[in-house]
């Protein structure tokens, strides 16, 4: 099976994208968001790094159409169980 080969460029870029995620995580901490904003905009941080984590320190990017329907199939389940509990 032949690798793909992820250029050095490419995690320091995402490398600093986490970095200014993370930064963007402490903003946000000590901001008072009107209604229930906090939690949305926590979410949806805590979400965008969470993908370019998954897509691109664990190779999913690159990887085949199985490990994408795994991937999906991972997610939808973990959305039932959310919307079950």
């Amino acid at each position: 099976m032949s690798e793909h080969i992820v250029p050095v460029r490419v995690y320091v870029t995402i490398f600093l994208v986490l970095l200014v995620g993370t930064a963007l995580t402490v903003w946000a901490a000590f901001q008072d968001f009107p209604w229930q904003l906090n939690t949305i905009v926590a979410m949806t941080i805590a979400i965008t790094k969470a993908t370019f984590v998954v897509l691109y320190f664990m190779h999913v990017r690159y990887s085949t159409r199985l490990i994408w329907v795994i991937l999906t199939s991972a997610l939808f389940w973990m959305g039932i169980m959310f919307a079950l509990t």
